[in-house]
């Protein structure tokens, strides 16, 4: 029996277990590689620079998958096109824990696919299944998603044990949650996917936000943003060595980072709403990333301090960043455009920014300089949120 032909409420009830077991898989595969990535580099033999480009392959597969996305929804249908995500996503978790040259890349890129995919069909899921209920549900599945993520920061070192093997074990298990999803999400692969109406397949002729300066200011503010968030997971932990906290005590605090962050999504998405414009709550986000960055250069001693005020950042920008590509756009056309773009060369700069700081400390010896480096991009990111955060839309 297909899921589509069932009584509303339980229907209802399947879509949401479906969302909430995708959204478990949308953070977890790439989080848990920064509490181990100094084990790693010394298993397979990689430098700073190249640790720093396995921790950023997956957001440059987001650039580049990102756009790719609404093409393959539209061939195989949406549920059909979340489902073989998730296939791609749980073959990449398996290929990158196996001891084979070449498989900690391929499986990585494969790993990235998957996420992409899924992060642009999401609000078509949530938006089809709960039309009215769009921000509640999307609230729940970004909270879900940030806290499977810090439960799996704070227990991946301690499956990884002893053995300097073992993080292929404690990156891998994490295809278990994946396979789950795939099973629950079967179902909705029978029977056949209502077509659009003309009224919904009708596009509206907007001015599009790659010719658009307010376009490239949200996309680059989604860039910095996103480039601020995964320096931090990618590089936290390695930050802490160097200042003699033990790897355990890193993936707690890793995931206290996320948990943070979950909590600063909801609370922004609350002030947001009572708000007449976003560059308050935009500006005091980057504030914030600012005095984490600077805080972890100069003054390591407060380490903590530092953790919460940029989890706190980031989970208070990624809210902001994502709620730009409605508030800035006429449309809903025009919106699904600026979503693409910025995604797509947004993470493009994001990805640049976990290598760039391996390729700092490779030359330096130190994390001093780069992170100087990513509080010269949080400045940037102030100026870009009080321009992106002034109530107009693309005209």
């Amino acid at each position: 029996m297909s899921v589509k032909t069932l009584p509303l409420p339980t229907r209802l009830g399947a879509g949401m277990l479906g969302i909430l077991l995708i959204a478990a898989n949308l953070r977890v595969g790439f989080v848990t590689v920064g509490p181990l990535l100094d084990g790693m580099r010394l298993d397979l033999g990689l430098s700073a620079g190249e640790a720093g480009l396995l921790a950023g392959l997956p957001l440059l597969a987001f650039a580049i998958c990102s756009p790719v996305a609404p093409a393959l929804a539209r061939a195989l249908g949406l549920d059909r096109a979340a489902w073989l995500s998730l296939l791609l996503l749980a073959t990449g978790i398996v290929l990158r824990s196996v001891a084979l040259p070449g498989m900690i890349w391929v499986g990585t890129a494969f790993l990235g696919a998957g996420i992409a995919f899924l992060n642009v069909l999401m609000p078509s899921l949530v938006k089809r299944q709960f039309p009215s209920k769009v921000s509640f549900v999307t609230g729940i599945y970004t909270s879900m998603q940030g806290a499977v993520a810090a439960i799996g920061a704070a227990v991946v070192v301690p499956i990884a044990g002893a053995s300097p093997l073992a993080w292929r074990l404690a990156l891998g298990c994490w295809a278990g949650l994946t396979l789950l999803a795939l099973a629950v999400l079967v179902p909705w692969m029978r029977g056949r996917e209502p077509r659009a109406s003309a009224t919904q397949a009708t596009v509206h002729a907007s001015r599009s936000p790659w010719t658009s300066l307010l376009g490239w200011q949200v996309t680059l503010f989604m860039g910095l943003q996103s480039l601020t968030y995964y320096v931090f997971t990618a590089w936290l932990p390695g930050i802490e060595k160097t200042h003699g906290v033990p790897e355990n005590e890193a993936g707690i605090h890793m995931a206290l980072f996320l948990l943070v962050g979950v909590g600063a999504s909801l609370g922004t998405g609350v002030a947001m709403t009572r708000m007449p414009d976003q560059r308050a709550v935009g500006l005091a986000g980057s504030l914030l990333a600012l005095a984490a960055f600077l805080g972890l250069a100069l003054a390591p001693s407060l380490m903590l301090l530092w953790i919460i005020s940029g989890a706190v950042a980031c989970g208070s920008l990624i809210v902001v960043a994502l709620s730009l590509f409605s508030l800035r756009a006429a449309n809903h056309a025009q919106a699904a455009e600026l979503s693409g773009m910025a995604q797509s060369v947004g993470y493009a700069i994001a990805g640049a920014g976990p290598l760039a700081f391996g390729l700092l400390f490779d030359a330096t010896g130190a994390f001093k300089l780069p992170l100087l480096l990513a509080a010269g991009s949080t400045l940037l990111l102030c100026v870009l949120a009080v321009l992106v955060g002034r109530a107009r839309t693309i005209e």
